[in-house]
């Protein structure tokens, strides 16, 4: 018995060093896949979250330019036909952007919170978990060697608990590791039809599409407005040159500011070339040659002619909002440098914790049996006494 107890005790101590390295191997792929797939997360989450904020700071923009060009239709009522309803079309075309603006904000914010909020404490919980596994194996080695019964039994108990909490985080990053995939499919699928998707919630593309139709009603406005003024410059004033229309010809009316000819003025430029025409001392006469406008009639085309230029400024971004091309360029960037990481990191952690589990029984399973043949071990050599014979024999030959 004492060279077969020599015998096991050797073997244990080389096949329990043998799985207490496969078990440091392992929990130190964990850690660094788990840190690897938390950035990762973390980068696309800021990605959604800044795409929101951006749509909705380029909608209170546009909303702010509306708000505007209200005030100065309101102070020139009476110049023109149709001023009421434009105003009013744009008014409560402004409030319901501005509504849509908030949500997409309040969604952000609460989305963000929540799941840096989950992927942290599941990023902490796993590197606690996976370090108190590290130090449990390392000390049940060590007790095991020793031969420290009780705190050998105890961390032989405590280690067959993290063996059962590191299946249980490989059944969560494998969920994780298949929600990635299906994530990123959606995001391809939202690049072929973006407004039935169920990534719609987070940046609702369908309802932002209401917001079209106004710009092309705001678009029109200006391209019928900027013409009528060219109209009259033609006719009144050959010598000034005239109006670039950023926009082209209905039905259309997209935006190619780019298309403007050299020799003509922009929008934002109007209050320049208008303060040359304008008189410089009204109540003195100071009007010089050449110059017809009013001081007042100046600034309520400067406060006009700057609001639809704030608006000119903010409309390439929401024409970009409405047709959904900045969550796709958001989503594409997803797809292009964090999907694979994603994935592959997911499945990194969970590969190794499915590793580590496999390890722990296997090394937990020998310590235990080690265990149970140290106690036999033990139980037997306090019960036999090595001359407890002789005695007996001579008893027996008396009688």
């Amino acid at each position: 018995m004492p060279h077969f107890g020599q015998k096991f005790y050797l073997w244990t101590i080389l096949l329990a060093a043998f799985f207490t390295i496969l078990a440091i191997v392992g929990c130190g792929v964990v850690i660094g896949g788990s840190t690897r797939f938390d950035r990762e997360a973390k980068s696309v989450v800021k990605i959604i979250i800044e795409t929101a904020n951006g749509a909705s700071n380029t909608i209170q923009n546009t909303t702010s330019a509306m708000k505007d060009m209200i005030s100065n239709l309101e102070a020139s009522r009476g110049y023109g036909n149709g001023i009421e309803e434009t105003s009013g079309t744009l008014t409560s075309t402004s409030q319901e952007l501005d509504a849509q603006a908030a949500n997409i904000q309040w969604q952000a914010n609460k989305n963000r919170l929540l799941i840096h909020k989950g992927l942290n404490i599941m990023y902490i919980v796993t590197m606690v978990t996976i370090s108190l596994n590290l130090g449990a194996v390392i000390a049940m080695s060590v007790f095991g060697i020793l031969r420290l019964q009780r705190l050998f039994h105890l961390f032989i108990l405590h280690c067959w608990f993290l063996t059962v909490l590191c299946w249980i985080f490989f059944g969560l990053y494998l969920f994780l590791n298949n929600f990635s995939s299906d994530t990123c499919t959606a995001l391809e699928m939202f690049q072929e039809n973006p407004n039935n998707n169920s990534l719609s919630s987070i940046l609702p593309c369908e309802q932002l599409l209401t917001a079209k139709s106004v710009l092309t009603d705001v678009s029109s406005e200006i391209y019928d407005l900027v013409n009528q003024v060219n109209t009259q410059i033609s006719v009144s004033y050959p010598d000034i040159a005239l109006v670039c229309n950023p926009f082209s010809q209905p039905p259309y009316y997209e935006y190619q500011p780019q298309n403007c000819a050299a020799n003509t003025i922009h929008i934002g430029d109007i209050p320049k070339v208008l303060k040359l025409l304008t008189c410089s001392d009204e109540s003195n006469g100071g009007c010089e040659n050449g110059q017809f406008m009013s001081n007042f009639e100046y600034k309520t085309v400067e406060a006009y002619t700057n609001s639809i230029q704030d608006f000119l400024n903010v409309y390439p971004g929401m024409e970009s909002l409405v047709e959904c091309q900045t969550v796709k360029d958001a989503f594409s960037k997803i797809l292009e440098d964090h999907c694979k990481p994603l994935e592959k990191y997911a499945c990194m952690v969970w590969a190794g914790l499915v590793f580590v589990s496999i390890v722990m029984v296997c090394l937990v399973l020998i310590w235990t049996i080690r265990a149970n043949i140290d106690q036999k071990l033990h139980h037997f050599d306090g019960s036999v006494q090595p001359n407890s014979s002789i005695p007996k024999m001579m008893e027996m030959a008396n009688h």
